[in-house]
């Protein structure tokens, strides 16, 4: 326990490190390209346009309030996914370097991290553009945001730790985390609304998606979030903080031995 402890502790001090391979990580995805990185805001803009265009007339919704909604709702989903996602090949992806560098294992999923947290604040130039056209209410509580995404990188954390050891003992987590991703897009309030749902409230209240969506996506559209969706947050950090620790503790180890 407490070298596991101390592998995540020293692997926070080293943010130099993995910011710079984070960030090192994108520009080689988009090396000799003119627009670079922007080419995920632009992907993300038109898959935005047109679902809102579409769903908008299917729910008999206002493009106006319906747009921000469903940008915002993809804009998080994609960066919970991409964590889940790259969580899952973390210390594969790594072998090599781990096989040759003495460093905390937790360094590797602080850069994951953090090439996750740049895709998602190149994605908000969406919510920016839209800010501008449209009237988003906004406000004081826009801030909780802030905190709202802290919680989505903390509990990404702790999912990264926990799949990408699994991943790397299990090679068939991976494929099986994408596919369960895919599902949760359709099956988390995204681009419809919880109200649409008469006699399905399951999916929501039982979906962990919607409150890690609606932590962020509630303040960026003006709107505090319910007392409840902070403590199910919470909760899952707190119970996806344990998983993590334990598992880490008996299997840091055998990391190197399995990648």
């Amino acid at each position: 326990m407490r070298g596991a402890i101390a592998d995540v502790a020293d692997g926070l001090r080293l943010w130099e490190l993995w910011s710079t391979h984070g960030w090192n990580d994108i520009r080689q995805r988009y090396r000799r390209s003119i627009v670079g990185p922007f080419w995920l805001t632009i992907s993300m803009g038109v898959m935005v346009a047109g679902l809102a265009y579409l769903y908008a007339g299917l729910f008999g919704q206002s493009i106006e309030k319906y747009l921000p909604y469903v940008a915002v709702g993809m804009i998080v989903f994609n960066l919970i996914s991409g964590i889940a996602q790259e969580g899952s090949l973390t210390f594969i992806a790594s072998g090599r370097i781990i096989l040759q560098t003495k460093a905390p294992l937790s360094v590797y999923v602080y850069q994951m991290l953090w090439r996750n947290l740049l895709i998602f604040a190149h994605n908000m130039c969406i919510y920016l553009v839209l800010l501008v056209f449209l009237n988003i209410d906004i406000g004081w509580v826009t801030l909780l945001s802030f905190a709202g995404l802290f919680l989505i990188l903390l509990n990404g954390l702790w999912v990264g730790i926990t799949l990408g050891a699994l991943s790397a003992r299990f090679r068939d987590v991976p494929p099986i985390v994408a596919s369960v991703m895919q599902v949760a897009f359709f099956l988390s309030p995204v681009f419809w609304t919880p109200g649409a749902l008469k006699g399905r409230e399951a999916f929501v209240h039982f979906n962990p998606f919607y409150y890690l969506i609606e932590i962020v996506r509630k303040p960026l559209l003006g709107e505090m979030p319910s007392a409840d969706i902070w403590l199910v947050v919470i909760a899952l950090n707190v119970v996806s903080a344990l998983v993590a620790i334990l598992f880490f503790a008996r299997y840091r180890a055998r990391i190197p031995y399995w990648v």
